[in-house]
């Protein structure tokens, strides 16, 4: 059973700085589309129309989708700033509600507003914290991956359905991950 750290074999999410670069699963598998989202409303479109699935990928988005947001407010006012973010929040979180994550991610994004004074470090916090998200569900997916790679025989048969692996989580995925561990092979 594979113990090394495996890499996905392709990027459902990708922050470029000033976008987020999301791989369209409504396309899939007939083609591999990208899309570049450039505002939190494209964002929520996209987690509404299901062109990211699985529950860890969609808090991801969300939380890049508030950073986008807060990039897109031009208020000079930081109460103004502040109430034109948390119409970006609702926004987002209108999107799935029933998606966890994607609440869990809202909340830790409201947390990281409130640890700084001025409207660029806000901004700045924000687009920081939906990395830290995106690395902490990247990260708890290779450890549960490699958690459940001991109880995966070498000549198991494994079966899965529905969305799974980077598709669902961005990372190597919590039931795929395990096959993927076990067999260490992405």
């Amino acid at each position: 059973m594979g113990t090394e750290k495996t890499e996905v074999c392709y990027v459902p999410l990708e922050w470029l700085g000033d976008r987020l670069r999301m791989l369209d699963q409504t396309r899939l598998p007939q083609e591999e589309v990208y899309l570049e989202l450039t505002s939190h409303l494209e964002v929520s479109s996209a987690i509404r129309e299901l062109k990211v699935r699985g529950a860890p990928a969609i808090g991801v988005a969300a939380a890049y989708g508030i950073a986008l947001g807060a990039l897109e407010i031009r208020d000079e006012s930081k109460d103004m700033f502040l109430k034109s973010l948390d119409n970006v929040i609702e926004t987002i979180a209108a999107t799935r509600p029933t998606a966890k994550n994607l609440f869990r991610a809202i909340d830790r994004m409201k947390s990281a507003i409130g640890k700084n004074d001025s409207i660029e470090q806000v901004k700045s916090a924000l687009i920081e914290e939906a990395k830290k998200i995106h690395r902490w569900e990247i990260e708890a997916t290779e450890k549960i991956g490699r958690l459940g790679a001991a109880l995966i025989p070498d000549d198991a048969t494994v079966l899965t359905h529905c969305n799974t692996g980077p598709l669902a989580t961005t990372g190597c995925g919590t039931a795929l991950g395990v096959i993927i561990q076990a067999k260490n092979d992405c």
